[in-house]
């Protein structure tokens, strides 16, 4: 693969162009067969399937598709004045063959968004899908390449000791999507070849809401943190809550408000609902059923808790004040419990962005992260200034230093002789 990187046929616009199409024929004719999966791994409704994953790739695809010539195109680079006889400019360049590791929740989105990028910037890349959604990732394994150049792009499936082995090999980026705990893996084996990595990580993410506002702006809140937080595949998602801030004199009634809202979403029974997702596996079952054993984290329940391991099913479930050293805490929940922590002081709730990771992507940033812009800089024959060459001599440090401070009458008045410089107390 990195031969055929060589070859220069992935720096061409048109090959580009063709494999951004071949993605887009992929998701459009394989769209049922995406749906299927997604409720086979994790249960998705196909609305959330669409609006989540194959709505946004066909969005993103056809913004890479539009903006792919722009995207591509040198950009001019101011100069000082001492250098009036250069041009200069950034010129994108692929970086080469990149490795992207992608995760479970989201398993075509999360692969493919990257890939998006990692194509339209020219290079040839693996991807290694999550083998917690192993519906998914046969499909982009064994369809998606018919779509694509195979010289270039490769679907490579299999556990934590495939990625191992794939984080052995030099790269010329590693995009990973998943964990603080193995992105900090990733990069300390990117680190053996200074291989420069972005790292998708989760996080504790908190939505604060205080009681300022009306009763329609308060009801609109609780649909949102509930859809949010229940409605986005069930929780397992870093961009979902991870628990709620609230001003203490409005606890109770958001408790009730995010009630009202988890019925009108879910029914009388979110088990038997067809809008609710499932979790992955049994290990995250049990993880997340671990989380309430605590008894003092038990307690502060204050909706939901019920769990069916057989079906992988945990009921929307709402907690008010859990200790703030217990592990759901800590942690990122990463699944439908919800903790609600009260304060008093406006101040209290905002702090620093924690282990979120390292890197953007989604559109032009997706380019920009796989594109190294190089810096080229063009000097003209016809123009060269004396001074620029030895010997050094008080006449050409003059020179310079009327030059760098733009004071073009100093410069004349230094080449024409009749400016002398001021011995400093070193005598230069």
């Amino acid at each position: 693969m990195r031969q055929y990187f060589k070859s220069g046929n992935t720096k061409d616009a048109s090959w580009r162009l063709s494999q951004l199409k071949g993605l887009l024929l992929f998701i459009k004719e394989n769209e049922a067969e995406i749906f299927k999966a997604l409720k086979e791994d994790l249960g998705k409704p196909p609305v959330e399937a669409f609006r989540d994953e194959v709505g946004t790739l066909i969005k993103s695809i056809n913004f890479a598709l539009k903006g792919l010539k722009n995207w591509m195109s040198s950009q001019k680079v101011k100069l000082p004045k001492i250098a009036v006889s250069s041009y200069a400019e950034l010129v994108p360049q692929p970086l080469g063959l990149v490795l992207i590791i992608s995760t479970w929740n989201f398993p075509f989105g999360l692969s493919l968004e990257p890939l998006i990028g990692a194509i339209a910037a020219g290079n040839t890349m693996v991807l290694k899908p999550s083998e917690l959604a192993p519906a998914c990732s046969s499909l982009l394994a064994n369809v998606m390449p018919t779509y694509l150049d195979t010289q270039a792009i490769k679907v490579i499936q299999g556990g934590p000791s495939v990625g191992e082995q794939l984080l052995q090999q030099k790269w010329d980026k590693i995009f990973f999507t998943g964990s603080a705990r193995v992105g900090r893996i990733v990069m300390s084996a990117a680190v053996k070849h200074l291989t420069p990595v972005v790292l998708e990580l989760g996080g504790k993410c908190p939505a604060v809401v205080d009681s300022l506002s009306s009763s329609w702006d308060q009801q609109v809140a609780a649909n949102r943190i509930v859809v949010s937080k229940f409605g986005n595949c069930t929780g397992q998602a870093c961009i979902a809550i991870d628990y709620i801030l609230v001003e203490k004199k409005f606890a109770s009634t958001l408790v009730e408000l995010m009630k009202d809202s988890i019925k009108n979403m879910f029914g009388d029974n979110p088990r038997d609902s067809n809008t609710m997702g499932r979790i992955v596996n049994k290990h995250h079952f049990l993880r997340l059923k671990n989380l309430l054993s605590d008894l003092a984290v038990k307690k502060s329940v204050v909706h939901g808790g019920s769990m069916d391991e057989n079906n992988l099913f945990i009921e929307p479930t709402i907690l008010l004040d859990p200790p703030l050293q217990a592990e759901i805490m800590t942690d990122e929940i990463f699944g439908p419990l919800l903790p609600i922590i009260t304060y008093l002081v406006d101040a209290l709730p905002f702090g620093g962005i924690g282990e979120s990771g390292i890197g953007k992507y989604h559109g032009k940033f997706s380019f920009d992260t796989f594109t190294h812009h190089k810096a080229v800089a063009r000097r003209s024959f016809l123009v060269d200034f004396w001074f620029r060459f030895p010997p050094w001599n008080v006449h050409k440090l003059m020179l310079f230093e009327t030059a760098y401070n733009l004071d073009y009458l100093g410069l004349l008045l230094v080449i024409l002789g009749l400016k002398k410089r001021q011995r400093n107390s070193q005598g230069i």
